[in-house]
């Protein structure tokens, strides 16, 4: 049975005109100052740094301390070094990400599926503010269906712009674990996990693989990396895993385009059961990632991917959250 204090199903509240706007992954930490006066969402401050949940659980964990107040310190510190000469006390915080999981602030359970593309059917909790933590906190848990689960990506979804809400569309988030979500009439339906990211660090780093293979610049432009997605389509990875090998061996491709070609081989491995699709498919990424998806859905013969960016995504999504907000 759900938690009472989680709130499935919201009554709107008036929202903040600025918010804390935090994304907890399990490797990286992100908290910008968020204004919502113009209606749509500005950033007026950035902080970033590598202290994600896997890294602030471990500190936790030698403490004894009490858990949520051992969290709550990390944050007011990432908040002062925020908020600069500008006091940010009474501002409220909204967490998405890794945050709500086992080894977060506190474990949520997840919403199940379908959940409303406007927030409602979502799961979050809120935290009072306290003297030493003047700020109102609200986190949101994740989401699973039948078999799969996430916790991020459907806070990332709720900031996508939707061409037509109404209309069957597939979302993208690569990453670490890659999720394709699946919307129809406004409503998340079924989503899908790729731990294509993950496969790649294991394979490139740690497996017989990692002496064949160097990073060099932009691999989504090499031939490697086209070579890669096209055996994708037709043959076992597998199978094709282990040429990434041989053909370093055997000089017939150097550790260079040997890194690109197992790019684009895991890639394509995890979209080309997209090709052929008639469905409106929209990318959510940026950076480097962005470009080897891209270039992916272009070798594999998907047009018409629509793209939107990752960042972006994140704080509007928050900002559907935080009409839920009291004052």
């Amino acid at each position: 049975m759900p938690d009472p204090n989680l709130n499935p199903d919201p009554v709107p509240l008036p929202g903040p005109e600025k918010f804390l706007s935090c994304d907890w992954g399990t490797s990286s930490f992100r908290l910008r100052l968020v204004e919502l006066r113009t209606g749509n969402p500005t950033v007026l401050a950035v902080l970033k740094n590598d202290k994600g949940i896997a890294d602030t659980f471990e500190g936790w964990r030698t403490t004894g301390e009490e858990r949520i107040s051992f969290y709550r310190s990390f944050l007011q510190a990432a908040i002062k070094n925020l908020q600069g000469t500008s006091s940010l006390s009474g501002i409220p915080i909204i967490i998405s990400g890794m945050a709500s999981s086992s080894i977060g602030l506190k474990e949520l359970p997840y919403a199940p599926l379908p959940f409303d593309t406007e927030g409602e059917g979502l799961y979050w909790e809120t935290f009072e503010a306290t003297e030493q933590y003047p700020h109102q906190t609200l986190l949101i848990s994740g989401v699973r269906s039948a078999e799969d689960v996430m916790r991020g990506e459907e806070t990332q979804l709720l900031g996508c712009a939707a061409t037509n809400p109404r209309q069957e569309q597939i979302f993208i988030f690569p990453g670490t674990h890659s999720k394709h979500i699946r919307i129809k009439e406004g409503r998340v339906v079924d989503f899908s996990t790729y731990m294509t990211g993950e496969f790649f660090a294991l394979l490139s780093k740690h497996s017989i693989l990692s002496g064949s293979i160097t990073a060099g610049a932009e691999p989504h432009t090499r031939l490697g990396f086209y070579q890669g997605v096209a055996a994708s389509i037709h043959a076992s990875l597998l199978h094709q895993s282990f040429l990434v090998r041989t053909r370093q061996l055997l000089g017939k491709m150097p550790k260079e385009e040997n890194y690109a070609y197992l790019s684009g081989l895991l890639i394509g491995a995890e979209c080309n059961e997209l090709a052929g699709t008639r469905t409106p498919i929209t990318l959510v990424s940026e950076g480097a990632l962005l470009a080897y998806y891209s270039r992916a859905f272009k070798i594999l013969g998907i047009t018409g991917v629509e793209t939107q960016d990752l960042d972006q995504a994140v704080i509007r999504g928050q900002a559907k959250i935080a009409r839920f907000l009291g004052k």
